[in-house]
């Protein structure tokens, strides 16, 4: 019978790697902390109508990628592709409408496209909103933190913060028209995608990785020229903020993003040293999409980044943290006797001292065998015990990475663990 193996482009993150995992998210969670979001979690289903309000009928995601099915009750269902909709489907639904709400959440999503290094069908996110404010003031929070995040990874140098204004509604609409008829005299030129977006989401045109509609492009109208004076300003104030923070960036003005709701600011963080999945962090502003899922007119603005490509990134450049070892002290137990007491031991210890990592052996085996696993493990000390020791009420204190064993009576073991590990950190 062939054995039953993990569905393509989900993947399982193994021991070796989910330290780093755990690294990251941490780091994470106390800077958004300190920033003021508290994290919400959000199912990883949802009505399929949320999505396709929300990113938008002619989105690829939604058109393409999305994982949606018929349950039981004949509800079309679908695994959350993005978190920012859930996000807002639970600031409407749990009446958190006229409050600032500073937000975060983790996780995985789901789209089903062509995995490859940095883009799988599960993938992981962290995402930060705030809702209720429309200040410019709130984007910049946003890219000053993950400028922060960088730093506290060992990221900065190797990421750039591009910046773009899709403006408002209206001044999108005069703009979209622009472009439209600008491209539509060129439709054969295009690629194939673009041929297909240009008569639904012909933004999206603007991203596009053909060479030849990039040459295109060149020539065609300028989104900045299409906006108001309200969108100037905002993004002004945003510009002026971000100098004043010291914060780097690059003006794209073909920057979109793939999802319909973005307005005004829209910025990604990207990076030149994972080949063509070079956004590791995204996001901007949303003004419209909380009255859009139903609820009143709210004023939003986030990111989301990719923990995949972080990992990945942390990784080609070498700042990964080394890997901890599994165990502090390993209790090694010879004889039957000397198992059962170490047992006991093992969870005497644990009461006194919390957080010792102590790894009492199990499923037997010769002292030699025990102690090669001892050392496998990366603790610091082998607490001995075998027969000798359990009829003298001691065990074997034994340094692994340098000194002599010696004989610790078992009242005294916790005391002499502490010992033991304060010196070690001084």
């Amino acid at each position: 019978m062939n054995p039953i193996r993990a569905i393509r482009g989900m993947n399982d993150i193994l021991p070796q790697d989910s330290y780093l995992w755990q690294h990251l998210e941490a780091v994470v969670r106390e800077l958004l902390d300190a920033y003021g979001y508290r994290e919400i979690r959000l199912p990883i289903v949802e009505q399929t109508q949320l999505f396709s309000r929300a990113i938008g009928e002619v989105t690829d995601i939604v058109e393409k990628e999305m994982y949606s099915f018929e349950d039981r009750n004949g509800d079309s269902l679908t695994l959350r592709p993005e978190g920012t909709a859930g996000c807002v489907r639970a600031f409407n639904q749990h009446g958190m409408t006229g409050t600032q709400q500073k937000l975060w959440y983790a996780g995985p999503m789901f789209r089903h496209e062509r995995p490859q290094l940095g883009r799988q069908r599960q993938f992981h996110q962290v995402g930060a909103e705030v809702l209720g404010t429309a200040s410019a003031d709130v984007e910049a929070e946003l890219i000053v933190l993950s400028a922060r995040l960088w730093r506290l990874l060992g990221l900065d140098g190797a990421v750039t913060l591009e910046l773009n204004s899709l403006g408002g509604n209206e001044d999108r609409a005069r703009y979209r028209a622009a472009l439209v008829a600008y491209l539509s005299e060129r439709r054969d030129e295009l690629d194939e995608d673009s041929q297909r977006r240009l008569d639904g989401n012909p933004l999206r045109i603007l991203d596009s990785k053909s060479e030849q509609t990039q040459a295109l492009l060149a020539a065609a109208p300028s989104l900045r020229e299409f906006l108001d004076q309200e969108s100037r300003e905002h993004f002004e104030q945003l510009t002026q903020l971000l100098d004043a923070a010291g914060i780097s960036y690059r003006l794209n003005p073909r920057l979109v993003r793939g999802l319909d709701y973005y307005n005004r600011t829209v910025f990604e963080w990207v990076t030149d040293a994972l080949g063509a999945q070079g956004t590791v962090c995204a996001g901007g502003r949303y003004d419209g999409l909380v009255e859009q899922l139903g609820g009143k007119p709210t004023p939003a603005a986030g990111f989301a980044m990719g923990l995949e490509r972080l990992v990945l990134l942390m990784q080609e450049l070498k700042v990964a943290p080394p890997e901890s070892s599994q165990a502090d002290v390993y209790l090694v137990a010879v004889g039957e006797g000397a198992a059962v007491a170490g047992f006991a031991i093992g969870e005497t210890l644990r009461d006194s001292l919390p957080g010792l990592r102590l790894q009492v052996h199990t499923g037997g085996g010769s002292f030699k065998s025990q102690m090669k696993k001892a050392d496998r493990s990366g603790a610091q000390l082998a607490l001995v015990l075998g027969e000798n020791e359990l009829a003298e009420r001691t065990v074997g204190f034994k340094p692994l990475r340098g000194g002599d064993q010696r004989s610790v009576s078992q009242d005294a073991l916790a005391d002499e663990l502490k010992h033991f590990f304060a010196h070690e950190e001084h």
